[in-house]
């Protein structure tokens, strides 16, 4: 059974309280939330974190550049990662003495973090396009509030604009991240092989493989790169129009 936080607390008591206890809250509040909506699935608990971020004065333009940085962190977490790994798989393919069986240990160990920061590269992606979705939406009904034509007009071409650049970022995340799987494929078939192939012979029989995948890792470290200054670019432009 799902432990929902306790947050009852009496009026005087939250009225007294300082800013941090208020915050501390409110912050129990979102978390009761999104655990009593949780078993509708993560739309409506995205919702509704993003509904009572709202009423603690964040609004969906916060959350996004918020999302947009946790995921530009992330990728440049991915992309060590997986460096890491190929560093290691490089001196694993040209072993020379040693233990070998503690250098696979410590491979499997780096290939098992990149899995991680792979994983989490997609969820941040994911988080970044559903506050995105619905910020996009609600800018577009809001622009049929306007009573005056020329305010609506600017407020029209501020949401192109935004929109624009948010589409430029987003291809740049997605891109990178789809280069992600074909450098761990490789890398996971060689671990898999050396699991049970630990020995001089099956160490030069895929030495091969290191060139490969360090072509590749190269030209994710690229993307990855083009990505992560799309995303300073975005959270920039975001915090200008904030000042």
């Amino acid at each position: 059974m799902i432990q929902i936080p306790k947050v009852t607390v009496q009026s005087h008591q939250l009225i007294e309280a300082t800013p941090q206890e208020k915050r501390l809250f409110m912050l129990k509040i979102v978390l009761a939330v999104m655990l009593l909506v949780m078993p509708f699935g993560l739309s409506a608990c995205d919702k509704a974190y993003m509904a009572t971020m709202e009423k603690m004065g964040y609004a969906k333009r916060d959350i996004l550049s918020s999302r947009v940085k946790s995921a530009r962190d992330a990728q440049e977490d991915a992309k060590k990662e997986i460096q890491s790994t190929l560093e290691q798989f490089g001196q694993v393919v040209s072993y020379d003495g040693g233990d070998l069986e503690a250098n696979y240990k410590k491979l499997n160990g780096e290939l098992e973090n990149s899995e991680d920061g792979a994983k989490t590269v997609r969820k941040k992606i994911a988080d970044v396009e559903s506050v995105a979705d619905a910020l996009f939406s609600e800018w577009e009904t809001e622009l049929g509030q306007y009573s005056n034509a020329d305010l609506r007009r600017k407020s029209q071409a501020k949401l192109t604009q935004t929109k624009s650049r948010y589409k430029d970022m987003l291809g740049a995340m997605k891109r990178a991240e789809q280069r992600i799987e074909p450098v761990l494929k490789p890398l996971r078939d060689q671990v898999l092989y050396l699991k049970h192939n630990l020995n001089a012979r099956a160490l030069a029989a895929i030495k091969g493989e290191l060139v490969k995948v360090d072509a590749q890792v190269d030209q994710l470290v690229k993307d990855m790169n083009r990505s992560i200054a799309e995303a300073d670019k975005f959270i920039q432009s975001m915090e200008k129009e904030s000042d």
